[in-house]
């Protein structure tokens, strides 16, 4: 209940601020595809005007009846009624063709205007955690109530179908008030008197307004109810779903989790149930709300009818005209209370959108630079850390102190230490995923900071320990787009040790990894993504290459394989090596250990295995235990954990 009051406290935006929010959300979606808007006008417009045709010439031929009966004007009323009936469906039916074909990618289009930002966004901004906070609110409001930007559009359609209609119906009710009731209707005659016809206009109105009123009403309690709507989303997808999925499946009938779900998927009390927050809101204020606008409504189709009824049985005009002014007058009824509904909407929509700007106004504070890396066929790059430290946003302690190291060219460098020592901030740091907060780090005697970011990015290929393969086909994840170099992606797969899996792929290169999108995917074991994802860093060919726990996922025999063409792999690149597996580590140049966000040792294998009372010497021996019986009393000698 906490969140609800929370919700209630942020409703404060003016009905300026709410228009301001609507108009900027509106000419985003028309940067994004100007079709959006101009389809849905168009065919809003036309569907809510067309009606009136019928109504109109309707009204003429019940009148004739009711009359003259003349037989020529009666099939000239036929005719152009079927004539017109016949116009209207063509180029209703063109124009719904034309909406249903732009709309069609409208949720991709409004979902990339977010991925754009998503990716584009500073590294430090994306894990932040109001970021994220915000980032889950705007999927929640998407997928709950539809809230946000994706409603814009339904609610610009409804827009003009309501402004049309209300135009279209008031060209045929205003002969309504103008007609006169004859002289000899006596005391009907009043139906003629100014304040007569005022007194029905204001109650009409007053009616009018009091429906989309009781429905805003209603609707507020749903939008300030949207964060019990969103927990209760997650429970949903959590019991309902998640605990079915495959990854969880194993351990939910292992230990019985399904009757922790069923629990909840019974309980009366939780949030979409019989006794649930939104029940008790449909039984109470909400609730009512809607049924008093649905009673108002009701009224004044009663007043309507009395109103024309009388004014037809006192002469003023023919049973044609009845039929006409009943059907515009409840359109302009329907038309009127929908655009007050749809306005109202469209300021409850606001505070959303408010949120979903909050997002999109995150500012790139990361400078960008303006050099340009010089592309050297040597490679002859260096990396220089000069006394860097760092803490992560909102973090009161240091994660990395005054860290000071260079990287020699072809170099490769093991980097160690215990979980939480440093070595990911060391390489994020690297890798400019974050700027330091004090020092500096120099590529080629130069400032990083000073580089183009995409430009300084792409002279590094990285295997990440939390890696992520993408649902494309193994070509695509390979080179990262959808035209490559077969023979290349090939060799980069078979050095990464994937040869013989490849030969067993349905479609070679051009097989789908997983099932997302094609059923003849292929799923993965851990090894088999390590690789590739390696395979993927040997393919983009960055003169530094970084691999986080490479082998993690790999058996003793292929992680044997990789090692033992790790020199093939990285070529003349500068490679930077991190592990927990020391063993693993011996055979790069030199050796890095970390220790509470600092290099506490540097050196090669058998240098730091000499000092005993070193840090590398502690974290050797502590995985050698488990691997051999006896400890080795000789420091220099190599023992393989």
């Amino acid at each position: 209940m906490m969140t609800n009051k929370t919700t209630k406290k942020k409703k404060s935006l003016s009905i300026r601020e709410a228009f301001k929010l609507n108009f900027r959300a509106i000419r985003l979606i028309c940067r994004a595809d100007p079709r959006l808007i101009l389809s849905q006008t168009l065919a809003s417009t036309w569907k809510s005007i067309t009606p009136y045709v019928g109504i109109y010439l309707s009204a003429l031929i019940i009148g004739e009846l009711a009359g003259a009966r003349d037989p020529r004007r009666l099939q000239y009323l036929v005719l152009l009624t079927l004539g017109s009936t016949v116009i209207i469906a063509l180029i209703s039916a063109l124009l719904a063709r034309w909406q249903y074909t732009v709309q069609s990618n409208r949720l991709y289009k409004t979902l990339m205007i977010f991925s754009e930002k998503y990716l584009s966004m500073d590294y430090a901004d994306l894990q932040a955690p109001r970021t994220l906070e915000i980032r889950s609110q705007i999927e929640q409001m998407r997928t709950g109530g539809g809230w946000g930007i994706t409603k814009i559009t339904f609610q610009l359609e409804q827009l003009a179908t309501h402004f049309f209609s209300l135009l279209a119906g008031l060209s045929l009710t205003i002969t309504l008030f103008t007609h006169s009731v004859p002289a000899s209707a006596g005391v009907y005659t009043l139906l003629n008197h100014p304040l007569a016809i005022l007194l029905i206009v204001a109650v009409m109105l007053l009616v009018t307004i009091l429906t989309p009123a009781f429905s805003v009403k209603a609707s507020k309690y749903m939008a300030q109810g949207n964060n019990t709507h969103n927990f209760g989303n997650r429970l949903f997808g959590f019991y309902g779903y998640a605990i079915t999925d495959k990854r969880h499946a194993p351990d939910a009938r292992i230990y019985r989790y399904d009757r922790i779900a069923s629990i909840h998927n019974n309980n009366k009390h939780a949030v979409f149930h019989s006794r649930g927050y939104f029940a008790k809101l449909a039984r109470g204020p909400m609730g009512l709300y809607k049924t008093a606008a649905s009673a108002v409504s009701v009224v004044f189709t009663a007043i309507t009818y009395l109103f024309v009824c009388l004014k037809a049985w006192a002469g003023a005009f023919g049973v044609g005209e009845v039929t006409q002014y009943v059907a515009s007058i409840t359109k302009v009824f329907s038309g009127f209370s929908g655009l007050l509904s749809i306005l109202g909407e469209m300021r409850t929509n606001a505070e959303f959108l408010a949120i979903e700007f909050e997002f999109l106004d995150i500012p790139n504070s990361m400078y960008q630079g303006s050099l340009t890396v010089e592309k050297r066929l040597d490679r002859d790059y260096e990396i220089e850390f000069r006394n860097v430290s760092f803490k992560y946003p909102g973090a009161e302690n240091y994660s990395l102190r005054n860290v000071s190291m260079k990287f020699n060219i072809g170099q490769r460098l093991a980097v160690v230490g215990q979980n939480g020592s440093g070595k990911t901030t060391f390489i994020k740091l690297l890798c400019r995923l974050y700027d330091p907060t004090e020092g500096e780090i120099l590529l080629n005697n130069i400032d990083i900071r000073k580089y183009n970011y995409p430009d300084y990015l792409s002279i590094f290929s990285i295997v990440f320990q939390d890696f992520r393969l993408f649902a494309f086909t193994l070509g695509e994840n390979i080179a990262g787009t959808l035209r490559y170099d077969e023979a290349k992606v090939t060799d980069a797969l078979i050095k990464a040790g994937f040869g013989d899996r490849l030969k067993e792929m349905p479609k070679g290169l051009g097989t789908y990894l997983y099932k997302n999108f094609d059923q003849e995917g292929v799923d993965l074991s851990g090894g088999e993504a390590q690789k590739i994802a390696l395979a993927r860093t040997i393919y983009k060919d960055a003169p530094f290459i970084i691999l986080d726990e490479p082998t993690a996922a790999l058996d003793p025999i292929a992680e044997a394989e990789v090692y033992s063409k790790f020199n093939d792999i990285i070529e003349d690149k500068t490679a930077i090596y991190i592990s927990h597996r020391l063993s693993s580590c011996k055979f790069c140049d030199e050796i890095a250990v970390f220790d509470n966000g600092q290099i506490v040792q540097q050196g090669t294998h058998a240098e730091l295995l000499k000092e005993e009372t070193g840090k590398y010497h502690e974290l050797w021996y502590a995985q050698a235990q488990y691997y051999t019986t006896t400890q080795t009393e000789n420091a220099s000698a190599e023992v393989t954990p």
